[in-house]
């Protein structure tokens, strides 16, 4: 009995503590595309219909980009590489930070439905935080300047950005709490990493060897193909987009 209440408080903090990360990180963006767009005298709204729409179509594409995922040589086989992120990256530069987090937000839970969860959460968690702390940071310096320059400048940073936090949040949150949520040491989750790599004997040198690299990767990979995509996606967008306008302002006429 003991153990059954201590398991039900222990995911409940856990479901609290994500809400918590949830908001926090929907709440930063917030603030900041407001105050940049009344810098800028922009009173569009943030969330427009064309935005709603297009947040769930960017969405349902995520999610099933999410389903394609697949382990790398280095990593145990919990640490996988998918391209979700592209499409995240895309509206959050095409529509602003909020946008981009809503996006990674509604991925998460159309992939909860598909496809359930293996990781108790975790890894859902750990994709969501850990997808934020890329294009946050990415589309908060494209929101400022919106050229190619930029672009590329934000996708470095956000890659970096991506590699430090991952890194961080895999060694002091996410596999103790992977851990405990499954009732097993540790230990055993380094393990897995030694037997692929020897030179992995702790937590420390599991992320360093094993999460940095992957996230290394995502960054650079996601960088170069949302700086195709985009590319040629923000032409429709921009011309759906004066469209809009130019509808709306004739009817003001």
């Amino acid at each position: 009995m003991n153990n059954l209440m201590n398991e039900i408080v222990t995911n409940a903090i856990f479901v609290v503590e994500c809400l918590a990360l949830v908001a926090g990180i929907f709440i930063a963006a917030r603030l900041i595309e407001k105050w940049e767009m009344k810098r800028n005298g922009n009173v569009e709204p943030i969330f427009t219909t064309k935005k709603i729409t297009m947040i769930g179509i960017f969405s349902a594409v995520a999610a099933i980009l999410m389903i394609f995922e697949f382990p790398l040589p280095f990593a145990p086989n919990f640490y996988k590489l998918d391209f979700s992120e592209v499409p995240v990256m895309i509206a959050a530069f095409a529509f602003g930070p909020v946008a981009g987090v809503m996006v990674e937000f509604c991925k998460i839970l159309l992939n909860l439905l598909m496809d359930s969860t293996t990781t108790a959460f975790v890894g859902e968690l750990a994709n969501f935080c850990v997808g934020c702390s890329y294009v946050l940071p990415a589309s908060i310096i494209y929101l400022y300047k919106k050229n190619r320059k930029s672009a590329i400048v934000a996708s470095v940073i956000g890659t970096v950005v991506l590699t430090l936090f991952g890194t961080a949040f895999n060694a002091v949150y996410l596999l103790p709490k992977f851990a405990q949520l499954y009732g097993m040491p540790i230990e055993a989750l380094v393990g897995m990493g030694t037997a692929i790599n020897p030179a992995i004997n702790d937590v420390t040198t599991m992320v360093l060897f094993a999460v940095a690299p992957l996230n290394l990767i995502k960054g650079f990979s996601v960088s170069v193909i949302t700086m195709i995509v985009y590319k040629k996606l923000s032409k429709l967008i921009k011309s759906s987009q004066e469209e809009r306008r130019a509808v709306g302002n004739k009817k003001l006429v």
